[in-house]
């Protein structure tokens, strides 16, 4: 990997693990001073130890790099705020961001209590905002910096993961506030939807096509937090395996209009032929693993 990030310096949460390491290794491959960034939870945030944020800041410095760990919990103000002080204070300046951290505790929706929604949402979306919202203050003083959080297509709707979904279509929308309102500071905001194996992955319940390696995330991380990617803001990329696509932008596809206000009746009349509905296209891969499954086989994505 050439030296594309020579002299800048990256904190990364989630790193000890999965996707977050491969990010923080490659970022120090590329030439940055890197904060390792991990709470050292189990899967479902419980279990904190500091091992293995200790454990990627030995391997980045066996290899030649610099970094620093740093054991926050980022769903605190206080412990976001940390990691760029801490980049900061250890190497002089920070330049980018880079938000993996995250948890997964399943149920369906009509089963799920507090305890399985507010830590998936403190974690990932939270998280990200306090990061973020650390990261912001210095970067607009110093007009640059990369902002990069971590989504997944289940923003789009997920059936078990209401409390992950909400939270990682939340991240999207932060992405693109923070483009917005750091624009004119010359600061960048980007989103990546990884598809990879890695604890959180093990768990989905159907094959999904295209999967790689944590690894194969990390490439376009490090483009992104580059300055060749100066021009690019607001996007939400996928990343699998050898794939690389960027989702659309939100827009209203459809319309209808009269003068004055709407009746019911005259929605019920007008709304199916003039509007209609964009179809989810999870109902589509949830009748498609219904035939599966009465066929006994296991469908992909």
């Amino acid at each position: 990997m050439s030296r594309m990030l020579e002299g800048k310096v990256i904190a990364v949460t989630g790193a000890g693990r999965g996707i977050g390491r491969a990010v923080a290794i490659a970022c120090a491959q590329a030439g940055a001073k890197v904060v390792v960034n991990d709470y050292g939870v189990s899967m479902d945030g419980k279990e904190p130890t500091s091992e293995v944020a200790n454990g990627v800041v030995e391997e980045i410095r066996a290899a030649g790099g610099e970094a620093a760990a740093n054991p926050s919990s980022v769903v605190e103000m206080a412990g976001g705020a940390s990691i760029v002080q801490q980049a900061i204070a250890t190497f002089g300046r920070i330049d980018g961001v880079v938000c993996v951290a995250g948890i997964l505790r399943e149920r369906m929706l009509f089963n799920m209590g507090e305890e399985e929604w507010d830590p998936v949402i403190a974690t990932h979306l939270k998280g990200t905002f306090t990061v973020f919202r650390a990261a912001a203050e210095v970067f607009r003083k110093q007009k640059s910096g990369a902002l990069i959080g971590f989504t997944s297509g289940a923003f789009a709707g997920s059936v078990a993961q209401a409390n992950y979904s909400s939270a990682k279509g939340g991240i999207v929308s932060l992405v693109r506030s923070a483009a917005a309102g750091l624009y004119k500071y010359g600061v960048t905001s980007n989103c990546i939807a990884p598809t990879a194996k890695t604890r959180m992955s093990a768990n989905v319940p159907f094959e999904i096509d295209q999967m790689g390696d944590a690894e194969d995330i990390a490439p376009m991380v490090v483009y992104l937090l580059s300055e060749k990617a100066r021009h690019i803001t607001g996007q939400v990329y996928s990343v699998a395996g050898g794939k690389i696509a960027v989702w659309n932008q939100p827009v209203e596809v459809r319309e209808m209009i009269k003068q004055g206000r709407w009746t019911p009746e005259e929605i019920a009349a007008e709304l199916d032929q003039k509007v209609g509905q964009e179809r989810m296209r999870l109902l589509d891969r949830l009748d498609m693993m219904a035939k599966a499954a009465a066929a006994k086989e296991k469908p992909n994505s």
